[in-house]
């Protein structure tokens, strides 16, 4: 196979989980834009969490949220738990790896906040153990996943929401997870400033 035929196979891949995702996750990605635009309407924040290239999607949403996304408005309380890295080494040393983002969240989320997790492995302990600890301080989850949910899916609540992309592929599920990001920003701005 030439380089330019994997280039175009990684483009044809991308663009049929971008189908499949908008064929399955349109109706779910709509709701998750309603519930954290209630959340932000009732005074309360979002806070978001997710390893490696998956955390740079929870920092993609609270810098969209907390400066802009496409246009010039107010800023909105999103706070990344993945962005301290002082915080984090000192929990992982100190304590555990599996703790970085439950020990935040048990400091700075409040009742009727949301977690919003990102995870393409859908098998990270600090991930699962956020979302027992949002549970435990009834704190919502919108879950952003792939493959087969993995451990992160039997966590999730009746009323949390899974957005799980329709693919095995990490890189897809990541690309996927920014594309509904961007999508969540501006069904946002869209509702609470027209």
């Amino acid at each position: 196979m030439s380089l330019q035929d994997r280039i175009i196979n990684h483009f044809s891949d991308s663009i049929q989980t971008q189908q499949d995702a908008m064929t399955y996750l349109c109706e779910l990605i709509e709701y998750a834009s309603q519930r954290l635009v209630t959340t932000l309407l009732n005074d309360k924040k979002i806070l978001t969490c997710g390893n490696g290239r998956s955390a740079t999607c929870a920092q993609l949403l609270s810098s969209a949220m907390l400066n802009q996304f496409e246009r010039d408005r107010p800023s909105l309380p999103v706070i990344a738990l993945t962005t301290d890295t002082a915080t984090i080494t000192a929990i992982a040393n100190d304590y555990n790896f599996d703790d970085i983002f439950a020990k935040q969240l048990r400091a700075l989320g409040q009742s009727g906040d949301i977690l919003m997790v990102y995870t393409d492995g859908n098998n990270s302990a600090n991930i699962a153990k956020a979302i027992t600890t949002a549970h435990d301080k009834d704190i919502s989850v919108i879950a952003l996943t792939g493959n087969n949910g993995g451990m992160i899916a039997p966590l999730l609540h009746e009323t949390d929401i899974e957005i799980r992309v329709p693919s095995s592929s990490n890189a897809r599920i990541q690309e996927i997870h920014v594309l509904i990001t961007h999508c969540l920003c501006d069904l946002i701005d869209h509702q609470l400033f027209g």
